[in-house]
């Protein structure tokens, strides 16, 4: 039995106080509780949590996530970092839905500091003021980000899971980030790792694809409507299309003051990168509906760009991206609607 220490200190002072100190029953008396009191002065106490206050509780408990924090696991189909959790979740909702897939090996995770030991990011110069950022070796459906570096500040465009101390180096040498937007779900990746890394960076999604959000944050900033001017020249577009909040960034000073645009796979520069199409599942082949592309054309229409940068490292066009968008509108609509061939092809 360990007693506390006011009980040793009261058991020692009786024990001196015995009259005939020279009897074994005292001595034992004095020993044990001279021994009881210091004992008593070097066990710590142990916190019987079930009593404490609750706030005090709520401290406690705190203090031992951060020392031990739970992982938060990274899907390695679609690159979806998500809530921190004990064990991997049993599927990614991202991949098992029509518009992405689960490889044939199944469902597998990874975490952010495994990936850094595995991968690291390249990055490319286009024009002054875009940075082309991906993962060497690719990894997940393979994107690449964008950092834009604009008068009015810095933003991140779409996201890739790899984040490393190097990256962030760099970034922070260039000006940092002052906003994170995305064009759609698959490319949420580790924005949140992202935000973090630079200050809480508000990350703008449209609100449509709130449900897709899978390690939700105070960072995350869910936008309405059809447009949202980030700050002057730089203009978030709701195209819709392969996700309903399908986004793409239009910053009406890149290309030497003639209009970029950042589109991920909203619109999708094709391989040959002399046209653009429109999907609703990519590596399921679903086509979009003549309506949605037509919205597509609407969207884009009140703006002007020369150049459009796609979701790949390659996939760029370089001049006359207006003029490619209006034609390949017309194109997929041709096609879709059975008009485009002639007799004969």
């Amino acid at each position: 039995m360990i007693l506390s220490r006011g009980k040793a200190r009261r058991a020692f002072f009786h024990a001196r106080r015995a009259k005939t100190t020279t009897h074994p029953a005292s001595l034992r008396i004095r020993a044990m509780a001279r021994a009881c009191f210091h004992a008593a002065a070097v066990v710590p106490a142990i916190p019987v949590f079930d009593k404490l206050e609750p706030e005090r509780l709520c401290r406690i408990q705190s203090v031992t996530a951060s020392l031990h924090p739970m992982p938060h696991f990274i899907c390695t189909a679609c690159g979806t970092q998500h809530a921190a959790a004990e064990k991997p979740p049993a599927q990614c909702d991202i991949c098992e839905e029509e518009r992405q897939y689960v490889p044939p090996r199944g469902q597998t995770w990874t975490t952010l500091e495994a990936l850094q030991k595995a991968h690291t990011n390249a990055f490319r110069e286009y024009e002054p003021g875009v940075l082309g950022i991906g993962a060497q070796p690719a990894f997940a459906i393979g994107q690449r980000a964008l950092l834009l570096r604009t008068p009015g500040g810095n933003v991140l465009w779409d996201c890739i899971a790899t984040l490393d101390a190097a990256t962030v180096t760099l970034i922070k040498g260039l000006g940092g980030i002052q906003a994170i937007a995305i064009s759609h779900p698959h490319f949420y990746t580790t924005m949140v790792e992202w935000s973090r890394a630079f200050d809480d960076a508000p990350i703008h999604l449209h609100a449509a694809d709130r449900a897709w959000v899978k390690r939700p944050d105070k960072a995350v900033h869910h936008w309405d409507g059809e447009t949202l001017k980030l700050w002057d020249g730089v203009t978030l577009i709701r195209c819709g299309g392969h996700f309903p909040g399908g986004t793409v960034l239009h910053w009406a000073g890149g290309a030497n003051g003639r209009g970029l645009v950042c589109s991920g796979d909203i619109l999708s520069v094709t391989t040959d990168r002399k046209w653009l199409s429109f999907m609703r599942s990519y590596p399921n082949f679903i086509p979009l509906s003549a309506r949605e592309v037509e919205r597509i054309a609407v969207a884009m229409a009140p703006f002007s760009f020369e150049t459009l940068y796609g979701h790949y490292f390659d996939r760029v066009i370089p001049v006359d991206a207006k003029q490619v968008l209006e034609k390949s509108v017309a194109r997929y609509l041709a096609n879709i609607d059975g008009t485009a061939r002639k007799d004969g092809e």
